[in-house]
């Protein structure tokens, strides 16, 4: 059985016998198959992977994120193609949310002390002032298809869909490699297909030996997010706010089912911000999630058992 968490990695399932192992985006990975993939598959995965990092990426000193946080008077930047859906994503989960999904809450993770020296000591002061100056993916990014222009520095993280947009890129290169039941996983975010159903269990964010639940997963993707998975001081870890650029605290852990990887990634954050009526008038797609309180909310819709 596998397990969807932010740490996870699953095992073969059916006749899924073989396994290709690497590091991507800064977590570990794998892709089950009913074969070996060949080298030249290996090597364009790899190479898939390290061109998505040098593009979206807010740490190396070239891509294109860091450019535009480099840029004092903003300015016009193009994408490649693949970052249209992502914005797509964006958009409605902005709207979704009253604005709490924002990709531009990577300077709030850069002040909290979540940077690329990965310093972990807030500017308490800094944090302070961008509060009251707050930028806004729907106010402050002008965007026309995969070209977006600023007017000032911005921090752009594409954290809250962009592993599993990776994800469903290195879909559809083994889909056109003529690979027709296979698993990519990205450390517990992952897509299946075949005709086996996959048993995903819901790791409790707590205790890694444990699990609330278990999800069946068929031809579809399943990612999680948890509060507790990158923390580094109290009361501050990776889910921001975007109206606040605070951590948010009422939801602890969630799972969100969905048809593509990059959907089901940004509903899993989209998941900690207040009730998911919106969402579910806006996506198709199942969720689990479980409160501070020890509280656990099931979509009806919901294909798997819950313990809890």
């Amino acid at each position: 059985m596998a397990r969807a968490s932010s740490k996870t990695r699953p095992p073969c399932a059916g006749l899924l016998t073989s396994r290709f192992e690497f590091d991507a985006i800064g977590t570990s990975w794998e892709i089950d198959t009913p074969a070996p993939l060949e080298p030249a598959t290996k090597d364009q995965i790899l190479d898939l992977v390290e061109r998505f990092d040098s593009v979206y990426s807010r740490f190396p000193h070239d891509s294109i994120v860091t450019r535009i946080a480099k840029a004092v008077d903003g300015g016009t930047f193009s994408f490649p193609a693949d970052a249209v859906p992502m914005f797509e994503i964006y958009d409605q989960l902005h709207a979704a949310t009253d604005r709490a999904v924002d990709p531009l809450v990577g300077r709030d993770l850069e002040l909290l002390g979540y940077d690329a020296s990965y310093s972990l000591t807030p500017d308490e002061d800094a944090v302070e002032l961008i509060s009251r100056h707050r930028l806004v993916w729907c106010q402050d990014v002008m965007r026309s298809g995969r070209t977006i222009t600023t007017r000032a520095p911005l921090v752009v993280d594409v954290g809250a869909v962009g592993k599993g947009s990776l994800i469903d890129l290195v879909t559809g290169l083994l889909a056109s490699e003529g690979i027709e039941g296979f698993i990519v996983d990205g450390s517990g975010d992952m897509r299946h297909r075949g005709s086996t159903a996959l048993d995903v269990g819901l790791e409790h964010p707590f205790d890694p030996s444990m699990v609330i639940g278990v999800a069946n997963l068929r031809n579809a993707s399943i990612c999680a997010s948890a509060s507790n998975r990158r923390r580094w001081g109290k009361g501050l870890h990776h889910v921001l706010d975007g109206r606040t650029g605070r951590p948010t605290m009422d939801v602890i852990a969630t799972w969100a089912i969905a048809a593509d990887t990059a959907t089901a990634d940004g509903l899993a954050t989209a998941l900690f911000f207040g009730s998911p009526t919106q969402l579910m008038t806006t996506f198709d797609f199942s969720f689990v999630r479980m409160f501070a309180d020890g509280r656990v909310e099931v979509s009806d819709n919901f294909d798997g058992e819950v313990f809890t």
